[in-house]
């Protein structure tokens, strides 16, 4: 039993040992194993569970006459695709059509028997072969489609993913190009105009003073979508989705309503709403939940005034209201969906922290119940898509005021690593995320008890089976406005530390992912979105991984702490990793002052 649940695992791609910092082999024990392919959604408590998980395995496998999604990494190459037919498909003649994303289509015949044989297979009582079929060289990057045809009916189905060699790298940087930059957690910026935190107009006057004095960057904390219902909930490595943004960041003054509604600017120039912006500044630490709730105040009014006198007229504003709604379609409905039925149960009973405690018809973005609310409160729904609209406006605007200012890079985002399992992602894609699993670190150095970071994972084959789309719509929506992305653990890519809810981090595994495809994807985005990665590579990193981010012209993430010669001293600047984003410290670590001034040491201790 215990052999067919490692066969199993690794089918799953759960690694059945790791090797620690200090040299150990660790050998993943059984029951950890079962959690994590239960944390999958598959049961493999028993043998006979274990065989038929195997079974339903290898037969959706062979069963596939295509994949749901191919990556071709190298457009040079000779290019092919695994196809698996029945065997009495031999001799037949097929057609293979693939269309480009641009429109332009390809097509060939061939019969199954004439191409290089990979293997064979029986499913119950038909043999399957597994063959390459040879596609056409020099595709343009992009997403297109693959068919394959019996009389001009389908047998499958792919999307083909083709990639360039590299991401793209801005002029600046060509060369031995270098620029330079600040960093801001953009929640911490002061400013005479803010409501108590930093909003999107701090953020283009950071790009306009650092430009002014020849920085090239400036780098922001992750900007997504938090939890409008518990402000407090404010850690940016946490949030909700990272498919939209955190709307507490909006500079409500700039948004167009603001200067046409006579209430909400009645509201806001009011003496105690005056009086309430001042006391918002000035505390020392951020006021989440009060800056949240003024903002709600006004937000409320804008809405309302846009629903009279655009919505309701159908004005330009309206459509190109309507025209955002459509671009970013469902998973802006459901993220919308979410923030209107959180808000609604939360009102009802305050400990009501996230989807998985709402009424059992209510958990599912599909049930009746769900669909049922939505027709109900659409207005309250609009009003949370109306939001995002804005925020995406205000984010956008900043992007292109960092091309004007022709700075090196621009604007430099953060994606988290991954989402908080009680948001509106991991509702709306329940079945992809590991709900019952999360991802940390195992024992090291810094975290002799390991690193348990509270968020899911995403489930490799899920993934694979969605053709990518999520991690593809993650990037489009972290890239569109940006000059440059750091992403988070860029290890993820290839690996993964998964801990099974209720254990402690010293009892996990690593569960692989498709490296090679999400490095491709990753290049084909940072292309199309003319926008530099950044891999923050920090902590125990997998040689692989080095390799291959650097062939594709993702930087490296490099600290000062970090960086000592043998004897301890401090890297000069030259001999620095010339592909690399050098900085004083990241968000986890001790800021520059306090481990100047030795605060870091009293804090530990």
């Amino acid at each position: 039993m215990t052999a067919r649940l490692e066969h199993l695992a690794q089918l799953k791609g759960i690694a059945l040992e790791y090797t620690d910092v200090w040299g150990k082999v660790h050998a993943t024990e059984a029951g950890v194993l079962a959690d994590l392919l239960g944390a999958m959604h598959i049961a493999a408590r028993d043998e006979a569970a274990i065989e038929a998980a195997i079974g339903a395995h290898d037969t959706a496998l062979w069963q596939q006459v295509l994949p749901a999604a191919h990556v071709i990494a190298d457009p040079c190459a000779s290019p092919s695709a695994a196809l698996r037919l029945a065997a009495a498909l031999n001799e037949a003649r097929l057609t293979w059509r693939l269309v480009e994303e641009g429109g332009a289509v390809h097509r060939g015949e061939f019969r199954p028997v004439d191409l290089a044989e990979i293997e064979q297979a029986g499913v119950g009582s038909t043999q399957i072969r597994a063959s390459q079929l040879p596609l056409p060289a020099g595709l343009p990057p992009g997403y297109h489609r693959l068919s394959v045809l019996q009389d001009e009916a389908a047998l499958g189905e792919c999307l083909l993913i083709v990639a360039p060699p590299v991401c793209y790298v801005p002029p600046a940087l060509a060369g031995d190009g270098r620029i330079w930059g600040a960093a801001a957690q953009l929640y911490a910026v002061r400013s005479e105009h803010n409501w108590g935190v930093g909003d999107f107009t701090d953020l283009a006057v950071l790009l306009e003073q650092w430009g002014l004095n020849g920085a090239g960057v400036v780098g922001v904390n992750p900007l997504h979508a938090m939890f409008p219902h518990n402000p407090a909930h404010a850690s940016p490595y946490s949030p909700s989705s990272r498919l939209f943004l955190n709307t507490l960041y909006l500079d409500v003054e700039a948004i167009d309503d603001y200067a046409e509604s006579d209430a909400a600017r009645t509201l806001a120039r009011s003496a105690p709403f005056q009086a309430r912006l001042k006391q918002l500044r000035g505390t020392e630490l951020v006021d989440y939940v009060g800056v949240a709730e003024a903002k709600r105040q006004v937000l409320e009014l804008l809405y309302a005034h846009f629903r009279s006198h655009h919505l309701a007229h159908h004005s330009g504003r309206a459509q190109a209201f309507f025209a955002f709604r459509d671009a970013r379609g469902e998973a802006l409905r459901l993220h919308a969906l979410f923030e209107a039925l959180q808000e609604y149960f939360h009102r009802q009973d305050s400990s009501i922290w996230g989807w998985q405690v709402w009424p059992l018809e209510y958990r599912r973005p599909d049930a009746p119940a769900v669909q049922r609310f939505a027709q109900e409160h659409g207005e309250r729904v609009e009003f949370f898509e109306y939001l995002q609209w804005q925020a995406d406006v205000q984010l956008a605007a900043v992007g292109r005021r960092s091309f004007e200012l022709a700075l090196g890079v621009g604007l430099y985002q953060d994606l988290a690593v991954s989402i908080d399992r009680a948001g509106a992602e991991a509702w709306a894609e329940q079945d992809l995320y590991a709900i019952g699993a999360s991802v940390g670190a195992p024992p090291d150095e810094f975290n002799l008890k390991g690193q348990n970071w509270g968020l899911p994972p995403l489930i490799p084959q899920r993934l694979q089976e969605a053709a990518y789309a999520p991690f593809i719509a993650t990037l489009r929506a972290n890239m569109q406005h940006s000059g440059a992305l750091r992403i988070d653990h860029v290890m993820a890519l290839m690996r993964l530390y998964w801990i099974a809810e209720g254990a402690d981090a010293a009892h996990g595994a690593y569960v692989h992912y498709p490296f090679d495809d999400l490095l491709a994807i990753v290049r084909l985005e940072s292309q199309r979105n003319r926008c530099l990665v950044i891999g923050e590579d920090l902590g125990t990193v997998p040689p692989e991984v080095l390799t291959k981010l650097a062939a594709s012209g993702v930087l490296s993430y490099r600290l000062l702490y970090f960086e000592r010669d043998a004897q301890g001293g401090f890297l000069a600047p030259t001999e620095f990793e010339p592909q690399a984003l050098v900085a004083g410290a990241t968000h986890d670590l001790p800021t520059l002052a306090g481990w100047w001034d030795g605060h870091d040491l009293e804090l530990r201790a």
